[in-house]
């Protein structure tokens, strides 16, 4: 049999000598595993002399308890040793300036709505907001919508549970809401945009339950129709970047306007590209009329002194227009490359005299 002491010495060097723990289990294997050095020792004892085996066993049992703390020990300081590399490597340090690669982006509807906003700033509006929960009046009755109205049912409109006295709430369908809070609480004249989130229950590659609206309202006692068209142009030219817009106006049916009329602007289809302002082909952008009667009445605004117009279109599709984006549903992606791709520097605020979209 080894000498005992001579290979308590060499194991103890081997532990000692360990740089990783793949090479610490394979000591402790050669050591204590089931064939180990140590292990075979132990074994033999039943072969051994009655004296003999009183003599060697309390060694031997002292040997492997040396051996298991000792490889103990070096597992725990190896352990140690993985960890602080591994935070070392790991480590960022907070006062480094950004990375170039790192830099965030201005969602397109972010800067879309500053682009708007700008525009019809410089016309002299103002903007108007108003709260996303609405009840049946402003969203609905106010608007001159019939109760048998469409937009009314669920397959439209998100309703919240309904309150103890029957009535519900709602998630506003369009910003409409806001220009009747404003003309219920404010006296005319009015001239105000409303952008803000709006819901309906829609969902494909150009519906979204959640999207983005803006709208127009002026409201005086000489605006006609006229002026709306006189808006609109300035709006798409500016907007757009262009020299001159072509416009159509198509008769059509919105229950706060009369007339009511959607709005089209001469473009060019060539391939995935759009071009506005030249070309054979039309495209439907906006809707818009003069206020209906009905709606001021409901606001306590004499009609018979009073009119106005008004108009409505999505951020959402203005943006997928002017910049080429193909999908609705990416806007609420989340994903850092799309947004990369399409998104826009930060602080590079949009303005008439510097351009919208530089």
């Amino acid at each position: 049999m080894q000498d005992i002491n001579e290979l308590e010495s060499e194991l103890l060097s081997e532990i000692s000598n360990a740089k990783d723990l793949d090479t610490l289990e394979a000591v402790r294997i050669s050591a204590l595993g089931k064939k180990g050095r140590v292990s075979l020792m132990m074994r033999g004892l039943g072969q051994m002399a009655p004296e003999e085996r009183q003599e060697v066993a309390p060694k031997l049992n002292q040997l492997k308890k040396s051996i298991g703390d000792a490889i103990d020990t070096a597992k725990g300081e190896l352990n140690k040793a993985a960890l602080e590399a591994k935070l070392a490597s790991e480590t960022v340090d907070i006062t480094l300036p950004v990375r170039p690669e790192h830099k965030g982006r201005i969602h397109p509807i972010s800067q879309v709505t500053d682009e708007i906003i700008e525009i019809f700033a410089d016309m002299g509006f103002s903007i108007a907001e108003g709260p996303d929960i609405e009840d049946d009046f402003h969203n609905f009755t106010a608007l001159n919508i019939p109760p048998e109205h469409p937009a009314r049912q669920m397959h439209d409109t998100f309703y919240l549970p309904e309150k103890e006295d029957g009535s519900r709430q709602l998630l506003r369908t369009h910003t409409s809401s806001v220009q009747i809070r404003t003309m219920e609480t404010v006296k005319p004249p009015h001239r105000i945009v409303v952008p803000g989130r709006t819901y309906r229950s829609d969902s494909d590659q150009t519906h979204t339950p959640m999207f983005n609206q803006i709208e127009g309202l002026v409201i005086d006692k000489t605006s006609h129709m006229g002026h709306l068209k006189g808006v609109l142009k300035e709006f798409c030219q500016a907007y757009f970047e262009v020299d001159d817009v072509e416009m159509r106006f198509r008769p059509s049916y919105f229950p706060f306007t009369e007339p009511s009329a959607e709005m089209d602007i001469r473009c060019t289809f060539a391939g995935d590209h759009i071009k506005v302002g030249e070309g054979d082909d039309w495209m439907e952008i906006l809707g818009c009329g003069m206020v209906n009667p009905r709606v001021l009445e409901h606001c306590g605004i004499d009609s018979t002194e009073y009119q106005g117009f008004a108009w409505g279109m999505g951020i959402d599709r203005i943006a997928m227009l002017k910049y080429g984006i193909p999908d609705l549903r990416a806007f609420f992606d989340c994903d850092l490359r799309w947004l990369k791709h399409y998104g826009f520097v930060p602080l590079d605020v949009p303005t008439l005299g510097g351009g919208l979209s530089r």
